[in-house]
């Protein structure tokens, strides 16, 4: 069973309800597939994600060829997977084999609306990709409709900041309300600032873990090397130093360690599972 309401198993029982009568309101995608088949189980997930994006713009009927025989050969399936589109009673497409999404799509957007896409969520999505500008634009926009959207306004100084205008991200920090620099997205767009105004001063990584290799408790090589991972994301190396800088020198730098791991703790929020384990590890560093 699927938990979505987009998504159900057909058989012989309630192939006729199910998939060709609701067929003449919503657009029925019909998967014969069986378990022992590879190309159905690379297909299915596809399938699957398409319904849920789709949002109820076309619902998937599910067919086991091997539990429902009588309803596979009634539909003509000659071979696993076999996918066909059915609308208004009738299949008018589909195909066999597993396709990548790309062709389930074309095949889909020939009989369904294709869902709007949320823009903040495709701004998001193109900044994953890499897609700065693009992420840029849609947010600007977004901000110019509505320069109150404070989640919008944080976002834009964050790409502000990964293309290097720290100055505007920091304008942008400043200009918020005291209230709203509690909120967990501004501290890590604090936090994105700082570190990045660190790294222009930083020694290059392969340096600093030679110097490591030959002076495992050197405290500046360990402070430099823990941010160029914080600026890399990996988070849970940047702690492990952060510890280990602590270890070696908890005064170092006015506490910077302890200062930093804490920040780390604000930028990647409390349900982080590292967060949590080297929260107990400083918890326990300090007593």
């Amino acid at each position: 069973m699927s938990d979505s309401p987009y998504i159900f198993d057909a058989t012989a029982e309630n192939f006729q309800e199910s998939v060709m009568d609701a067929s003449s309101r919503t657009p029925v995608l019909v998967d014969v597939w069986a378990d022992w088949c590879a190309p159905c189980k690379q297909l299915l997930p596809i399938l699957e994600k398409l319904a849920r994006e789709y949002k109820g713009q076309f619902l998937l009927a599910k067919v086991n060829a091997d539990e429902q025989q009588q309803l596979t050969a009634s539909l003509g399936v000659r071979s696993l997977p076999t996918v066909i589109l059915v609308k208004d009673g009738q299949a008018v497409d589909g195909f066999n084999g597993a396709l990548p999404e790309g062709e389930v799509r074309a095949v889909l957007d020939k009989h369904v609306e294709a869902p709007v896409e949320d823009p903040y969520e495709t701004a998001h999505k193109r900044w994953q990709e890499g897609d700065l500008d693009g992420a840029q634009t849609i947010l600007a926009e977004l901000n110019q409709a509505d320069p109150d959207n404070i989640k919008v306004l944080i976002d834009l100084a964050q790409l502000k900041a990964e293309q290097g205008d720290l100055e505007t991200a920091e304008q942008v920090y400043d200009s918020l309300p005291p209230e709203d620099k509690l909120q967990h997205q501004a501290k890590q767009l604090a936090a994105r600032i700082k570190f990045l105004k660190q790294s222009a001063e930083l020694a290059p990584v392969s340096e600093l873990e030679a110097t490591l290799a030959a002076s495992p408790d050197d405290a500046d090589a360990l402070h430099q090397l823990a941010l160029h991972h914080v600026l890399q994301e990996n988070n849970a190396q940047a702690m492990d130093l952060l510890i280990r800088l602590m270890q070696a020198d908890s005064k170092y730098k006015n506490e910077v360690a302890k200062t930093t791991l804490i920040e780390l703790f604000d930028k990647l929020g409390s349900a982080n599972p590292d967060v949590r384990t080297y929260r107990r590890k400083l918890y326990t560093l300090m007593h």
